[in-house]
């Protein structure tokens, strides 16, 4: 097995060595244990959505749980609207997220992406814009860590367009990152990836979307096909998804792609596609992911299921 001195050497002592974890170069036993995936909050003052989340959280914080995994679209909207309204969303979401009592880690959503679309009056120059405030307050938007001999992957799908919109993709720096990241964990380690908008999805099988409509690939990740071959030849046992606020489990080589449903369901009008607010609670033990939703009994005060 490749030591960590030789394969830093190989890397050239570049970026891409400093932005690997020390301990992925462990080899600990893997261990049982119970997290919480909990995507698109999108939480806002208008429709009791704190309340909702703050509902949803406290549930949460009753399971028996080692951290918790924040599947993206922490807020509701930071793209379109003002700075300071942007600001003020990221202060609400992170005061409500101590109700967790947990540590989070953070996946980027789309609408977690600061003030790209032009209606929001900010400069491409102001130094929160795009994707730089999330990490001001959060940490990088794609990162590894370790726990009880499992690896987790946090990727970054919201490709910034040239027409100031977002779209889903893996850029190529990432997948190099990507590709250094899993050369370092051992053989048969259990991986475990979160990513907002899906690599893997059957949505718009569900519901077509015509391209006059999202001139941009956004519902799933446009070169997921180069994602997904970098999988090969590595223990991944499942990948866990956002974005389209619905269940849905899709299976390929082996490989589950699981979409969770959204903590604020439609937008915080009810249900979507027949999918109640909620989160999605994962145990992993001998090798297998395993997940249930959890609905936590919110009332919408304006219905709009669908």
């Amino acid at each position: 097995m490749t030591t960590r001195r030789q394969f830093l050497t190989l890397l050239g002592a570049t970026s891409l060595s400093a932005a690997i974890t020390p301990s992925v170069f462990a080899e600990p036993p893997a261990e049982p244990f119970t997290f919480l995936f909990i995507t698109d909050t999108h939480i806002q003052p208008e429709l009791n959505a704190t309340i909702g989340t703050d509902m949803a959280f406290k549930q949460a914080r009753a399971i028996k749980a080692d951290f918790a995994i924040n599947g993206g679209d922490h807020v509701f909207d930071a793209l379109g609207v003002p700075k300071q309204r942007a600001l003020a969303l990221y202060d609400l979401y992170g005061k409500t997220e101590q109700d967790l009592g947990l540590k989070v880690y953070h996946t980027l959503g789309n609408h977690d992406v600061l003030g790209i679309y032009p209606a929001s009056g900010t400069s491409p120059t102001d130094p929160l814009y795009g994707k730089k405030h999330f990490e001001e307050r959060f940490g990088k938007a794609f990162y590894s860590f370790n726990h009880k001999g499992h690896h987790f992957i946090v990727l970054d799908s919201i490709g910034i367009t040239d027409d100031r919109a977002y779209e889903g993709r893996i850029d190529s720096a990432q997948l190099q990152w990507l590709v250094a990241d899993l050369a370092a964990v051992p053989s048969g380690t259990p991986i475990i990836v979160s990513v907002h908008i899906p690599l893997v999805t059957a949505f718009d099988s569900y519901v077509p979307v015509p391209s006059t409509v999202a001139p941009h690939h956004g519902l799933s990740v446009i070169n997921s096909a180069e994602v997904i071959r970098l999988f090969e030849g590595h223990n991944v046992l499942g990948v866990l998804q956002g974005h389209t606020h619905i269940n849905e489990r899709v299976e390929w080589k082996g490989v589950p792609y699981i979409t969770s449903g959204a903590v604020c369901g439609n937008w915080w009008q009810g249900t979507r596609m027949g999918t109640p607010e909620g989160f999605t609670v994962v145990s992993v033990a001998n090798d297998k992911l395993t997940t249930h939703y959890e609905t936590y009994g919110f009332k919408a005060v304006n219905p709009k299921n669908t």
